[in-house]
């Protein structure tokens, strides 16, 4: 008996530039969630670390999702978009220099995402 292998509706893309903006956006939000533990008042930034780093994770899982051509890659860069609207807007409220850096990469990344998930809806 042949194993049949179904094809997925994605596979032969090149997503080299959106892994980058995935893998940058990652990178930010580590560095927020840093920098936010060295503030003054770390009780104030507890929300914007635990954003940041559920914002990281998900954008990592994605870049590698990606990388390997999974076929649910695209349904979960809708995951990832509404994850970085959320941190970009958490950072927004903070007027730290690496917050507004988070905020602008999590805005570029959710755009990116947007752009290749197509018509993928999360509620």
């Amino acid at each position: 008996m042949e194993h049949e292998q179904k094809g997925h509706h994605h596979s032969g893309h090149k997503h080299g530039a959106l892994i980058q903006q995935l893998l940058d956006c990652a990178t930010a939000c580590e560095n927020c969630a840093a920098s936010c533990l060295d503030e003054k008042d770390v009780t104030m930034m507890a929300h914007c670390i635990e954003i940041d780093r559920d914002c990281a994770d998900l954008c990592y899982l994605a870049a590698k999702l990606l990388t390997r051509d999974s076929e649910y890659a695209h349904e979960f860069l809708a995951i990832c978009e509404k994850a970085c609207r959320h941190c970009a807007e958490e950072c927004r409220k903070h007027e730290h220099e690496h917050c507004k850096n988070c905020a602008e990469k999590c805005t570029q990344c959710a755009e990116a995402c947007h752009a290749h998930h197509g018509k993928v809806e999360v509620s």
